[in-house]
Formats: structure tokens, C-alpha cells, sequence
């Protein structure tokens, strides 16, 4: 069912909720160390300022669990959004209260307020009514712009929107949606799926619902040792889950009976340590990694099949490395991967994590029709599931 957006009401003098997800690494320091998720907000604060709204806006960071916890403070947040955007961001260091709703009140029109930490109160993971009543006080119309939170029934996120009167996406929020959707919903012909990563078992739900949609699945990752286990093959001491053999059987199986192209590594590059300079080995197709040595990344063969794979798609949707990139040693099949995307003539769409960071190692990042905000959200939405962020939306 269609949401509404915010381009569909008039905000001009309206108090604005805006929920965000401000969820951004911080150094030793409390500095910001990427920005990526303030950039992606961005036009939706810029809209809200050019039409005269009155702005508040919230978002967790971290895991302070219920607690206050200075080094989970949005401070250095305000402060960032001050400079990308040209102008003040007002800081409460309360989310709720005397103070916070003091400072709701003296707002102008075009200002923001920024709330502290909504996660600073258990009540918010407890989608509770009473919190949400609170966060709701003054509030005309209620933005969504928190993509890599929707999955999440939390009070900022669902129970907020049954106490005001209009729920709708920011703009990211919509963008998230119409790219997702091209992936979820109705997928061309030519439609390629890579998936890597650390654990198969965080991918189970969305390749079960995937098979009957890509036209080839591309595996890459420690993911891929247990798939290649279960085929039989002896992977050394590559990570593997076990306990996923059997599941791993049944979706290659589902994957050849609807002809679906479910394509693992040929060739690896392996090493007995996860060290920057262990010496390597290239482990050739038909070969076994001896018992000593584990994948730590696809091999040449392999990307150049992978790259041939890309290069026929018309809608490309990655998540995961395929290998460990964050050691130089090892990246090498990621970042191919990534140029590879980069130079397609399909729409792609990067699913959030990892593999924006790897994009970003690449210098490719431009050149990525879309790179979402929330990777655990995105496997829910492509996996075929309900988003609660999304469902308490007003409906168009």
C-alpha cells in the first residue's frame, strides 16, 4: 500500500517530528569518524527549512540500553549537522520533559532541535505508549527518515505515529522504498543477486525468498565456505556453520529446480592467519584448501566470472563482502566487485553495511544508483517481510 510522503502535505509553520537514524561511528574522541547517514538526511531538513517548519529531530546511537551514557550523547551530531547545513542546530540534552518540551516551544520557524538520545530510555525499545505520548506532545506531522531503524517496532518509530495526526517518509526514507521495491517487488528479467559476509545464517530468510526472483545469485564471503561444505568440499579451516548444512542443500537444490544460477567461488585466496602480511596462497579450481589454511577471499577465476555475471544484469542488489576486506591483503575480490558495479549498465543497490564501506574504500560510491542506510532493514524488505516503520506510515 502506498505511504504518504512529505512533499504531499504543506509544513510551513507545522512542528515537524523528524525521526533520523543518526546512528554514525565515533572515535576514542566522541568525533564522528563517517557521516554518511547526516549527508543521507540532508534533504529532507532542507526542504523542512525552506518551507518554514518548525523542526524537531531524534534518533538513537549506540547501545546505551536504557541508560544515560555520555559517550552515546547526539552532541557531536548537532554539531556536525550545523556545518553541512550552514546554519544552528539547537542541542537538548534531554529527549523528554520540562526541558526538552521548553525547547520545542521556543522553536522558529526553518530552526531545528535535535533531541539527546532517544535510547537513553527503555521505554523507547519498548515501543511504549506513554514515551511515545511524550515525544509526540506539540507535534503536527510526524516524519520517517530512519531507513536502517524501520524494521524496528520502537516507540520513535511505530507507537509515535498513533499520536499525531499524519505519519509520512522524508525523502530518504522514499528513496529507500522506490529502489527496494524495483528489487522486492517486481525485478527484471536480468536480475542479479550477490550476497557475502561473515555468516549464512543471517542471509537464510532473504536467499529463501530470493530464489524465486534473481535470475543468479553470486556468493562470496566466509558465507560461501559453508555452502561449499555442503556440497562437499574441504574448505580447511574456513569458517562454517554447521548447523546451516542442511539449509544450504535445500536452497541450492530450490535454486536448480526454478533455474536459478546459484554460482560459489572457484578459486580462493587463502592463508593460515587473518594477518595484513601473512603470506597468501592462491588455492586454483578443483583444488581443496589444506586443513591449515582458510578462504579469506574469492580468487581471480572467480572475479572474472562474477564480473561477466554483472556485467548482463539490468538490477544488481549486493550485500556483503566478499572477502576480508578491512585487510588489504584480502580485498582485493571486494573491491573488483565494487568497480565492477560501478561500471555496469544496471541499476544497483547497495544493502547498507559493510558493503557501503567497501563501495567507499573503492572511490566508487558515485557511481552506485543507490546505497541504502540499513542493511539488517533491507534483507527484511527484500526477504518479503512486513517493516513496522513503514506499515504505521499514513496511507496515500
Amino acid at each position: 500500500m502506498a505511504k504518504k510522503n512529505i512533499k504531499d502535505l504543506a509544513v510551513r509553520g507545522k512542528m515537524v517530528f523528524v525521526r533520523n537514524d543518526f546512528n554514525v561511528p565515533l572515535n576514542d574522541r566522541g568525533e564522528i569518524t563517517d557521516d554518511t547517514r547526516i549527508r543521507a538526511a540532508l534533504p529532507t531538513f532542507r526542504y523542512l527549512i525552506e518551507n518554514q517548519a518548525r523542526i524537531v529531530c531524534a534518533s538513537h546511537l549506540g547501545r546505551p540500553k536504557g541508560h544515560v551514557d555520555p559517550n552515546c550523547s547526539l552532541a557531536p551530531v548537532a554539531g556536525r549537522l550545523t556545518e553541512l547545513l550552514g546554519q544552528e542546530v539547537l542541542f537538548c540534552g534531554e529527549t523528554i520533559g520540562a526541558k526538552a518540551e521548553k525547547a520545542k516551544a521556543t522553536l522558529k520557524p526553518g530552526q531545528i532541535l535535535l533531541l539527546e538520545n532517544l535510547r537513553f530510555h527503555h521505554e523507547e525499545t519498548g515501543n511504549d505508549p506513554a514515551f511515545a505520548t511524550e515525544l509526540a506532545k506539540g507535534i503536527d506531522i510526524y516524519v520517517d527518515d530512519a531507513f536502517g531503524a524501520c524494521h524496528r517496532a520502537h516507540a520513535s518509530i511505530d507507537e509515535i505515529t498513533r499520536h499525531v495526526p499524519m505519519a509520512v517518509s522524508g525523502f530518504l526514507l522514499n528513496k529507500e522504498i522506490v529502489f527496494l521495491s524495483m528489487a522486492a517487488d517486481n525485478p527484471p528479467g536480468h536480475y542479479l543477486v550477490i550476497l557475502g559476509g561473515v555468516k549464512v545464517s543471517d542471509k537464510l530468510p532473504l536467499l529463501k525468498h530470493l530464489v524465486g526472483k534473481a535470475e543468479a545469485i553470486l556468493v562470496g564471503g566466509a558465507m560461501a565456505y559453508t555452502f561449499l561444505k555442503a556440497k562437499g568440499m574441504n574448505v580447511g579451516s574456513s569458517k562454517v556453520e554447521n548447523e546451516c548444512i542442511e539449509l544450504c542443500l535445500e536452497i541450492m537444490q530450490q535454486a536448480e529446480a526454478k533455474g536459478v544460477r546459484f554460482i560459489l567461488p572457484q578459486d580462493h585466496i587463502a592463508a593460515t592467519k587473518m594477518e595484513p602480511n601473512i603470506t597468501v596462497r592462491i588455492i586454483r579450481s578443483g583444488e581443496e584448501i589444506p586443513g591449515e589454511m582458510m578462504g579469506l577471499d574469492i580468487g581471480p577465476e572467480t572475479v572474472e566470472r562474477y564480473q561477466g555475471e554483472i556485467q548482463r544484469a539490468d538490477l544488481i542488489f549486493w550485500n556483503g563482502p566478499m572477502g576480508v576486506f578491512e585487510v588489504d591483503t584480502f580485498s582485493g575480490g571486494t573491491m573488483e566487485i565494487a568497480a565492477a558495479l560501478a561500471d555496469a549498465k544496471a541499476t544497483t543497490i547497495i544493502g547498507g553495511g559493510d558493503s557501503v564501506a567497501a563501495v567507499n574504500k573503492a572511490g566508487v560510491s558515485d557511481r552506485i544508483s543507490h546505497l541504502s542506510t540499513g542493511g539488517g532493514a533491507a534483507l527484511e524488505y527484500l526477504s518479503g517481510k512486513k517493516l513496522p516503520g513503514i506499515e504505521a506510515l499514513t496511507e496515500a
